[in-house]
C-alpha cells in the first residue's frame, strides 16, 4: 500500500514524471516511488499500460498523462509542476535517434527551465557514438543531450534487467519449455544481468539524493557474471528439463540476425558480442549504498510455470535422482 511522504521527505510537495512508467521497469519504479510516498506522473504514448498500478496508489497520488515525447508541447505538458523527472524510455525499433537520444534531452532541457529538483536518465551499459548499432549510438547521444541541458543529470546504465515478467529471460524459458535442442548465440557473452527492484531501488536513491548522486555516472550490475551458455543451462535446470545446447558460430549468428522475423534483430546481436558487464569505470550499486541479487535467488520459483506437472514437476524429478543414487 502507498503512503504518504513523511515532512521531512525529499519527496513532500513533489511531483516525479516518469516517461515510460508503463513499461516493465516503469511499473517497479512507480511502485518504488508510490512506496516511498511520492505524487508520480506516468507519461506514456499509451498511459493504459501503467493502469493496473491504480490500486497501490493513494487517493491523487498517481496521474497519468498521454505523451509523445518527439513533440515539444507534448513534453512541456507532462513536465507542468513536476519536481523530480525519470526517463525510462527505450525501444529497438522506430526512430532510435530521436527516441532514445534527441527526446531525452528536450525533456532535460525543459525540466531544467522549469527548475526541477532532479533527473534520472536510464542508459544501458556500452552507449557508443561510433558503435554501428543505431542503439547504441543512440544512449550515447542520449546521455550527451541530457548532461548539456541538465548538467546534475543522474545517468543510470543497467546492464540487461530480469524480472519474472521480462522478455529476457522467460524468451529463453518459453523455448526451453518447447525445444529439445537449442541454439546459443554469443555462448561465451558475459552478461552481469541486474534484477529489475534494484534498478527501481537506483532510481529512487537518485532521486532521494540529487546532490549527492547528481551529475554522475552509475553502471547497474548484478553481482555475478554469466556468459550465454551458463544462462540457458540455469534456466534448463530450474526447470527440471534435460536440454542439448549448441553453441552457434558468430558468423551463422549474424546471418541469423540480420533475417526478418526472427527473434534478435540485428543491433541486439552487435551489443551482444562484446558482453554487458561493468567496466569499473564508474560508480556503481556500492555508491548508491545497494546490494544487488543474483538471478539464483528467484530462477527456482519463476521456472514453477514452465515446468512439466508445475509445481510437482521438479520434487519428482529430484526424488527420481536421489532414488538412482541410491540404488547405484
Amino acid at each position: 500500500m502507498a503512503r504518504t511522504a513523511h515532512p521531512s521527505s525529499p519527496f513532500q510537495d513533489a511531483l516525479v514524471t516518469v516517461f515510460g512508467g508503463g513499461g516493465f521497469i516503469g511499473n517497479y519504479a512507480v511502485q518504488g516511488l508510490l512506496s516511498r510516498g511520492a505524487r508520480v506522473r506516468i507519461a506514456s504514448r499509451n498511459p493504459q499500460s501503467g493502469f493496473a498500478l491504480k490500486p497501490l496508489a493513494n487517493l491523487g497520488q498517481l496521474q497519468f498523462a498521454h505523451c509523445d515525447i518527439t513533440r515539444e508541447d507534448s513534453l512541456r505538458a507532462a513536465l507542468h509542476g513536476a519536481t523530480h523527472v525519470v526517463n525510462l524510455v527505450g525501444a529497438f525499433g522506430g526512430n532510435l535517434t530521436q527516441l532514445m537520444g534527441e527526446a531525452p534531452g528536450a525533456m532535460a532541457g525543459i525540466a531544467k527551465e522549469n527548475n526541477a529538483r532532479a533527473f534520472v536518465h536510464l542508459s544501458a551499459i556500452g552507449p557508443d557514438a561510433g558503435s554501428s548499432a543505431e542503439y547504441a549510438r543512440a544512449k550515447a547521444l542520449g546521455e550527451q543531450r541530457v548532461t548539456e541541458a541538465f548538467p546534475e543529470a543522474t545517468i543510470l546504465r543497467p546492464s540487461i534487467v530480469f524480472g519474472k515478467d521480462d522478455s529476457f529471460i522467460n524468451m529463453f524459458a518459453e523455448l526451453i519449455e518447447m525445444l529439445p535442442v537449442l541454439p546459443v548465440f554469443g555462448p561465451e557473452a558475459r552478461l552481469q544481468l541486474v534484477h529489475v527492484d534494484d534498478v527501481a531501488e537506483a532510481i529512487a536513491t537518485a532521486l532521494e539524493h540529487p546532490a549527492q548522486h547528481g551529475g554522475h555516472i552509475y553502471e547497474l550490475g548484478g553481482p555475478e557474471q554469466l556468459s550465454m551458455m551458463e544462462i540457458n543451462q540455469r534456466i534448463a535446470a530450474a526447470q527440471g528439463r534435460k536440454r542439448r545446447f549448441i553453441a552457434m558460430p558468430d558468423g551463422l549468428s549474424g546471418v541469423f540476425a540480420s533475417l526478418p522475423g526472427t527473434p534478435m534483430s540485428k543491433d541486439q546481436w552487435t551489443l551482444l558480442q562484446p558482453g554487458s558487464v561493468v567496466s569499473g569505470t564508474t560508480r556503481t550499486f556500492d555508491d548508491l549504498g545497494i546490494t544487488p541479487r543474483p538471478l539464483g535467488l528467484f530462477l527456482d520459483k519463476w521456472m514453477v510455470r514452465y515446468r512439466k506437472f508445475g509445481r510437482f514437476g521438479l520434487s519428482n524429478l529430484r526424488s527420481k535422482e536421489r532414488e538412482g543414487a541410491s540404488r547405484s
